[in-house]
């Protein structure tokens, strides 16, 4: 059976913002809702969002793709992040009205927005996709503290060629680590690498949803 989908608009302090669901076919079971959000530079057609969009309704997980005030606006810059994180806040009780556990999450700026406010949120987690650990070529300006200082349950998948931080350089910590090989900062892999784009986006979506089922059960 194919996953239910519907789109939700949530007034915030910061402005309009829309949530499309991607719900669980009706003979599945809901386990958790995964709330993922969009990065700066594009919206919610981004590879790694649409993958587990398209894979974990089947495995139990309701995926909330989440779209900012100002990618709702149409405006092309982001918002800074305290109006990011204002617009996520406010549409925090919209994603938990099912009843269910919800996790935070999203890619690059979004995944930055689950971290600062997951805790305080009561998230059952955090998912970072792509978290942007540095500025391309400014590992100095490191960002690692909105990550260790989550404290949650966090997952981070990461391209294996990412100018925004690659694997190697993220500290130990609470977090897991998930490596896509030869993925870039948009889990984009060249032709002749050893890992088809298929793969990659297959390896992004089961391990996300291992990590789920471990997290909520």
């Amino acid at each position: 059976m194919r996953p239910m989908t519907r789109i939700q608009t949530v007034d915030t302090p910061a402005g309009e913002a829309r949530i499309t669901w991607v719900a669980a076919p009706r003979a599945t079971k809901a386990r958790a809702v995964l709330a993922v959000s969009h990065g700066a530079g594009g919206g919610i057609e981004a590879r790694d969002l649409q993958a587990l969009a398209a894979a974990l309704p089947a495995r139990g997980f309701t995926v909330a793709l989440v779209e900012q005030p100002w990618r709702v606006a149409g405006k092309k810059v982001a918002a800074a992040p305290k109006v990011l994180d204002e617009g996520w806040r406010g549409l925090w009780p919209a994603l938990a009205e099912p009843g269910l556990p919800v996790i935070a999450g999203g890619r690059s700026a979004g995944a930055r927005v689950a971290c600062r406010t997951g805790r305080e949120l009561r998230a059952a987690g955090v998912l970072a996709l792509a978290f942007p650990l540095h500025p391309p070529g400014r590992p100095e300006r490191s960002r690692a503290e909105e990550l260790t200082g989550a404290g949650l349950p966090t997952l981070v998948v990461q391209g294996g060629r990412d100018p925004f931080g690659r694997p190697e350089e993220f500290p130990a910590g609470a977090h897991e680590l998930v490596e896509v090989p030869f993925g870039d900062h948009g889990f984009a892999v060249p032709k002749k690498a050893d890992l088809t784009q298929e793969a990659a986006l297959e390896l992004i979506a089961d391990a996300v949803g291992d990590w789920l089922e471990r997290l909520v059960g």
